[in-house]
């Protein structure tokens, strides 16, 4: 997945590598990927594409590191909450805050999030990425539930079930916008569905 990639020691190396990452993550957010040539990233990082191809061999190598900033973004503010919790937390309050967060990263991510999901239909390694982004998530928050008392029978695929739960109404809410919805209405379905998943 990251062939042909230079791992730099120095700091201003490593700074020039982060700032080239940086502006593919802005251009492919605006642009698209495949509307992004190798030219207009090392315009907006304000290096020469010489440079760029010292440190990735080609776009693609770029887009991986993109994707890693993309997966830490979507998935860390939602584990970092359910590591804040202690047990005894009420469900409805745990969920209305994961859905918001869910909303929240949904819109801040947008035209990335759409960009990323349709090359994983194409692009197997894009997709394992995601896979794998699932797995652990599915992982980490059974384990964390189980510390913070929940001892529901096949917690794995009840957890699996509320992430596609949640993740369809973010997409809903903040894409597809109905105007023949109530998404509030939507919403406070989604929670007592979820409270009665995990009960």
């Amino acid at each position: 997945m990251e062939k042909g990639i230079r791992e730099p020691k120095q700091q201003r190396s490593i700074e020039k590598k982060e700032k080239i990452i940086q502006a593919a993550y802005e251009l492919f957010s605006e642009n698209g990927y495949y509307s992004t040539v190798t030219s207009d990233i090392a315009k907006r990082a304000g290096v020469s594409t010489g440079i760029v191809y010292g440190y990735f061999s080609d776009k693609r190598d770029i887009l991986f590191y993109v994707l890693k900033i993309y997966i830490n973004e979507t998935a860390s503010p939602v584990m970092d909450y359910m590591n804040s919790l202690s047990s005894g937390v009420p469900l409805p309050e745990m969920f209305e805050k994961i859905i918001s967060l869910a909303e929240t990263i949904h819109k801040k991510n947008a035209n990335l999030h759409n960009i990323l999901h349709s090359l994983a239909v194409v692009d197997a390694d894009i997709n394992e990425d995601f896979l794998s982004l699932e797995h652990h998530i599915t992982v980490s928050a059974a384990e964390r539930f189980k510390t913070l008392g929940f001892q529901a029978d096949k917690l794995e695929e009840k957890i699996h079930i509320g992430m596609n739960l949640i993740q369809s109404y973010a997409h809903e809410a903040i894409y597809d916008k109905h105007d023949y919805l109530d998404y509030t209405a939507m919403r406070a379905n989604v929670v007592t569905m979820l409270v009665r998943l995990f009960s």
